[in-house]
């Protein structure tokens, strides 16, 4: 196949697996409004959050993370899931939601790919192949750990997302494939844009889930104090196990981006430019963003930072990643400005 073939492959799949990341994304919101219809039983609901808690009402700030805790939470969550009316409705939307996910990943991979055959080289050289391909990142996150700690519930901010990244990509940011500028001519760029993307995707899935940690937390506190709870947030595992999985793929993502952005990326600006550092925007906000994870790692660590304290840090660094990904290479002109062509 020659080169506009799949280049013309590309630009039909990519939008393509754009339009059922959206579908898929209907799919996990049919899911979440099925479940705001209906409203359990506080004397149910409150048993339920203190069987997560294992006895003790969760507070904020305050949860662990260690295994047992989290065993107990699963067994709670899945006990209580099967007591709620309408959860098949519901199930069957989220499986839906992630097939289509699953078809919207491979037909994505496939864009990446052919893009890159198109171009003859890696497919990460402006701000279009960097989207497509971090955005891809953030699926393939996002469906491995589904596989390994059933992460369904992040369905919907996972899937609105991708579609959102795509669909700028596609309408805003797109640029044949040509050749590559002469700066980005070095096998580092290959290690640097590859582990900023993969981390990138777990700082994505990382910041998720601390936002529905928030969510869970102050439901459960409005149980704990006499309220209710609908099914939507019951079928949510509690809010002490997602604090231990968005600390779990954020300590994955953190020495990840530690090499490939701080080690990488100086080691090919060195071979690009003729010096390892140069205080560029760009370089700047890959610091900030680095600082604001070891923050929220060291505090876990040493202060014992748990709940909203940890989460509030790890969405404020999903912030800086976000504005060092898209307002940067758009908004401020620098050493790396051609990203953003």
């Amino acid at each position: 196949m020659s080169a506009e073939t799949f280049a013309h492959v590309s630009n039909l799949v990519v939008p393509t697996a754009t339009v059922i990341y959206a579908l898929a994304m209907m799919s996990h919101a049919l899911e979440w409004a099925l479940g705001r219809a209906v409203v359990v039983k506080d004397a149910e609901v409150k048993q339920d959050v203190l069987v997560a808690s294992g006895g003790e009402a969760v507070t904020a700030g305050t949860a662990s993370t260690g295994p047992a805790s989290t065993r107990t939470a699963s067994a709670g969550s899945a006990s209580a899931e099967a007591a709620v009316p309408g959860t098949e409705r519901m199930e069957a939307a989220s499986r839906i939601g992630l097939t289509l996910t699953y078809l919207a990943f491979v037909l994505h991979l496939a864009g990446v790919v052919t893009r890159g055959l198109a171009a003859g080289r890696v497919p990460w050289g402006n701000m279009y192949e960097f989207s497509i391909t971090a955005s891809l990142a953030v699926a393939a996150v996002y469906l491995i750990f589904v596989q390994r700690y059933k992460l369904q519930w992040l369905g919907l901010g996972v899937t609105l997302v991708v579609a959102a990244v795509l669909g700028l990509a596609t309408l805003a940011l797109y640029t044949p494939a040509g050749p590559l500028v002469p700066a980005l001519h070095s096998y580092w760029l290959v290690i640097h844009v590859s582990a900023a993307a993969i981390s990138g995707g777990a700082f994505t899935i990382g910041g998720l889930a601390s936002v529905l940690y928030l969510v869970k937390a102050r439901a459960e506190r409005r149980v704990l104090a006499g309220g209710t709870m609908s099914a939507s947030l019951r079928r949510l595992p509690s809010a002490e196990a997602m604090d231990g999985t968005a600390y779990k793929v954020l300590a994955f993502a953190f020495p990840l981006w530690t090499f490939g952005v701080l080690v990488a990326g100086p080691i090919w600006a060195e071979y690009a430019w003729g010096r390892y550092w140069g205080w560029d925007p760009k370089e700047v906000w890959s610091l900030v963003t680095w600082v604001v994870y070891a923050a929220y790692l060291h505090a876990r660590a040493t202060a014992g930072w748990r709940g909203r304290n940890a989460a509030t840090i790890a969405i404020i660094g999903w912030f800086v990643f976000i504005f060092n990904f898209v307002g940067v290479n758009l908004l401020v002109s620098g050493m790396h400005s051609y990203a953003g062509v």
